[in-house]
């Protein structure tokens, strides 16, 4: 009788704590539309350039503690409109859309598939980005931040090879400008609820 009142206490001493360990942490959906910062930066022979967006899409499911940080993130994707990159030259523009082959190829899109995220708030990512029609494993990382009002500031960049993802670097003027092959995606995103 004795040894079962203690096997009973101690299942409901176990059950009260692993009760307490999922209140202590949520996975929340948070997304952002139209509200990101993509700036896409190379290099010429004759001067640097950039192009620019802020429309696209993301959403991430993500494990906040106890105190309201960041410990987990279990999905992430977002899917950017590859015309909405602009640049100041519509020229330049129309090579890009070539070489980004949007004819066939409208979003460039991110899709996680393992992710860390330290206690300062760094996120390590491991997942596919898609580009032109080409889809390959990057690791990307980036800096997050909680904000007063609860949503999610999330920066980072990511050095790309134009090749390794099937394209073209984009010439013009006849060939005697020409784009080197690396380029630099640098994202600025704030996450909401």
């Amino acid at each position: 009788m004795m040894t079962q009142n203690i096997k009973r206490k101690t299942s409901l001493l176990l059950m009260i704590a692993v009760l307490l360990a999922l209140a202590s942490v949520a996975q929340v959906k948070y997304h952002a539309k139209d509200d990101l910062q993509i700036v896409v930066s190379g290099t010429s022979t004759m001067h640097d350039w950039d192009m620019k967006t802020s429309k696209g899409i993301s959403d991430a499911t993500i494990i906040l503690n106890a105190d309201g940080g960041l410990s987990g993130l279990t999905a992430l994707s977002f899917a950017v409109p590859a015309e909405s990159l602009k640049s100041d030259h519509k020229g330049m523009d129309k090579n890009a859309y070539k070489a980004l082959k949007t004819g066939a190829n409208t979003t460039i899109s991110y899709t996680l598939s393992t992710a860390t995220i330290n206690p300062d708030g760094a996120i390590k990512c491991q997942g596919k980005l898609s580009i032109a029609g080409t889809t390959l494993d990057v690791d990307l990382t980036a800096t997050s931040q909680v904000n007063p009002d609860k949503s999610i500031s999330v920066k980072g960049s990511k050095k790309i090879s134009m090749k390794a993802y099937n394209m073209t670097p984009p010439s013009f003027m006849l060939g005697t400008v020409k784009t080197g092959n690396d380029v630099t995606v640098q994202f600025n995103l704030t996450l909401r609820k």
